[in-house]
C-alpha cells in the first residue's frame, strides 16, 4: 500500500477553484492553469490516504474496473510513468472521466464507511494531465494491419473508445460523425470551463497518428451512405450514435418564443465560445432564466447562463432536495443521491426542489413571459400536487434539461432495421451484438442515457467482441457485458 498511516494523517483535500468573480467572466476552466497543475501540491498526500484494501470496493464502484489502489500507490511512491501505465490499461481517456464523471468509485470506497473517501478523481485527472505535460502519452499504431474494416457511427465517449481500441487491435476504422468535428457532446455539449476543448482535440490528434480515420459532417442514413451502404462497405459496423432525443414537456405555453431545449442553446453558446459564429443564437443576457431539470446538463446551462449575463436564473427540480449524508436507504457501497453543488451552482442562481411547471405564459409579442408552477410530492410512488402552491415566476428564456429518452430512429437506425428493446434502444446482448450479423451497439445508444464512464467502458467492450467477430479472438479487455447494470450510478 502507500502510506500506512495516510488516512490517518491526512484529511480529504480537493482543488481549489479560481475565485467567482474571475472565472464567471471567461470561459476557462474553473481550476488555475487546468486542475491537473491545480492538484500537483496536494495529490501526493491524498494519494497516500488509499489503504490498499483486501477487497477494492472502488473497482466495483467503477465501470471501468480502474486499478485504484495501484495507481494511488504509484502516485505516492512519486512513479507517475508507471501510474499513467496503469490508468491507461484500463481507461482510454482520464482527461475526460477526470474533469467529467461524478466519481462513483468514491462513495464505494472504504475509507468512505466512517472518514471522506479518498480523492481518486483528483488523482485520476493528476495522473494523465502530468503524463501529457511529461510526453507519456504517445500515439500506439499497430504492428500489423488485419484487413478488416470497421465503421464507427458516432464520436462520443463510447465511439472514440472502441474506434481507439479496433485500430489497436490492427483494422482500419472510420469514425463518422454529423458534427463538423468529431466528438459529440463532450464538444458542443459540455462546456468550456468543465471541459476545455484542447483536451479533446489532443486525444484525436493521437488516435488520427495511429490511424483512425474521422468523417466529420457526414450523416449516416442521408443520400448514398444508407445503412444497407454501411454494411456493404465494411466487415463490422459499431453504432454509438448517443441517447439525443430529449425529453419534452407538452403543456400550455410550451409553443411560445424563447422556450428551447438545452441542446439548442449549449452548443450554440460553446461554439461562440471557441471563436465561432453562431447566427440567431440563442442568450440568456439580461434575461429572467427558468431550467427545467436538476441535473448536469441543467448545472451546464447554469453556468453558461451566468457567463452570458443572465438577470437571474432559477433551476427547477420536480424531485424533493436530497440530503447532505447518506441516507439510510442507500447504504455504503451504493452511489447516494446526495446535496451537490458544482462550480456553476456557487457561481449563481437559485434552486426550487419538489415543483411541477402547470403552464407556460405569454406575452403580448407571442414569447414567453413567465411560468406557472406548483409545488409537488410523491405519495404511493405517485405525483401529488398541493392545492395552494401555484405561483408565477419571470421566465424570458426557458431551457429544459430533463433528459434525454433514446436513440434517434429516422435515419440509419431505421434503414438498418435493428430491433429496439422496451425503452426504445438498440437492443443487443452481452456481446453488444445487435439482431443484425455485423453489427453491434455500444453507449447511451443501446444502453440509454448513462455516464460518461459507462460509455467508454461499453466502447471497449465492445471493441472486444468486433474484434472477435472478425478474427476469431480477441485479446482485447471487455470490462463489461451488455447486460450488467449497476446499483450505484
Amino acid at each position: 500500500m502507500a502510506d500506512p498511516k495516510g488516512f490517518l494523517k491526512e484529511g480529504r483535500e480537493e482543488a481549489t477553484r479560481r475565485p467567482v468573480d474571475e472565472r464567471v467572466n471567461d470561459w476557462d476552466e474553473v481550476y488555475p492553469d487546468g486542475i491537473g497543475r491545480a492538484l500537483l501540491p496536494i495529490i501526493t498526500p491524498q494519494a497516500g490516504r488509499c489503504m490498499d484494501c483486501g477487497i477494492p470496493f472502488c473497482h466495483k464502484g467503477c465501470p471501468l474496473g480502474n486499478l485504484i489502489p495501484e495507481w494511488n500507490d504509484l502516485v505516492w511512491r512519486d512513479d507517475w510513468e508507471g501510474a499513467i501505465e496503469r490508468l491507461h490499461a484500463t481507461n482510454n481517456f482520464p482527461e475526460f472521466t477526470g474533469r467529467l464523471c461524478p466519481a462513483p468509485c468514491e462513495p464505494a470506497c472504504v475509507l468512505g464507511i466512517n472518514q471522506d473517501p479518498v480523492t481518486i478523481k483528483n488523482v485520476e485527472v493528476s495522473i494523465i494531465d502530468r503524463a501529457w505535460e511529461d510526453g507519456n502519452v504517445v500515439p500506439q499504431p499497430p504492428e500489423w494491419l488485419s484487413g478488416k474494416t470497421i465503421a464507427v457511427v458516432g464520436s462520443g465517449p463510447a465511439g472514440l473508445a472502441a474506434a481507439q481500441q479496433l485500430t489497436r487491435a490492427g483494422h482500419t476504422v472510420a469514425v463518422y460523425e454529423r458534427d463538423d468535428s468529431p466528438g459529440g457532446l463532450m464538444r458542443y455539449g459540455i462546456p468550456e470551463f468543465k471541459m476545455e476543448k484542447r483536451h479533446l482535440d489532443r486525444r484525436l490528434d493521437q488516435m488520427m497518428r495511429e490511424g483512425t480515420i474521422f468523417r466529420s459532417g457526414v450523416t449516416v442514413g442521408e443520400g448514398k451512405l444508407t445503412g444497407d451502404a454501411l454494411r456493404d462497405r465494411y466487415d463490422a459496423v459499431v453504432l454509438a450514435t448517443g441517447a439525443t432525443v430529449p425529453r419534452d414537456l407538452p403543456i400550455t405555453g410550451r409553443d411560445l418564443g424563447g422556450i428551447h431545449q438545452a441542446m439548442d442553446f449549449l452548443p450554440q453558446a460553446n461554439r461562440v465560445a471557441l471563436g465561432e459564429e453562431v447566427e440567431d443564437q440563442v442568450t440568456a443576457t439580461g434575461k429572467h432564466v427558468v431550467i427545467i431539470g436538476g441535473g448536469d446538463t441543467g448545472a451546464d446551462c447554469l453556468g453558461t447562463s451566468t457567463r452570458q449575463g443572465a438577470a437571474s436564473i432559477t433551476q427547477l427540480e420536480i424531485m424533493p432536495e436530497p440530503p447532505l449524508d447518506r441516507p439510510e436507504g442507500q447504504p455504503w457501497p451504493t452511489y447516494p443521491m446526495l446535496f451537490r453543488v458544482s462550480s456553476a451552482h456557487e457561481e449563481a442562481g437559485d434552486r426550487v426542489y419538489s415543483v411541477s411547471t402547470k403552464k407556460f405564459l405569454g406575452d403580448e409579442d407571442g414569447n414567453v413571459r413567465a411560468l406557472k408552477l406548483v409545488e409537488v410530492e410523491f405519495v404511493d410512488g405517485k405525483l401529488v400536487e398541493h392545492e395552494g402552491t401555484e405561483r408565477e415566476i419571470p421566465a424570458e428564456l426557458v431551457l429544459f434539461a430533463m433528459g434525454f429518452t433514446g436513440p434517434e430512429q429516422p435515419g440509419v437506425v431505421e434503414q438498418l432495421g435493428v430491433e429496439l428493446d422496451e425503452r426504445g434502444n438498440i437492443a443487443r446482448d452481452d456481446a453488444y451484438r445487435t439482431n443484425l450479423d455485423g453489427v453491434f451497439v455500444a453507449g447511451d445508444a443501446g444502453r440509454g442515457q448513462s455516464l460518461i464512464v459507462w460509455a467508454i467502458a461499453e466502447g471497449r467492450a465492445a471493441a472486444a467482441s468486433v474484434d472477435r467477430y472478425l478474427t476469431g479472438q480477441t485479446n482485447l479487455p471487455a470490462p463489461i457485458r451488455a447486460s450488467e447494470r449497476q446499483l450505484t450510478a
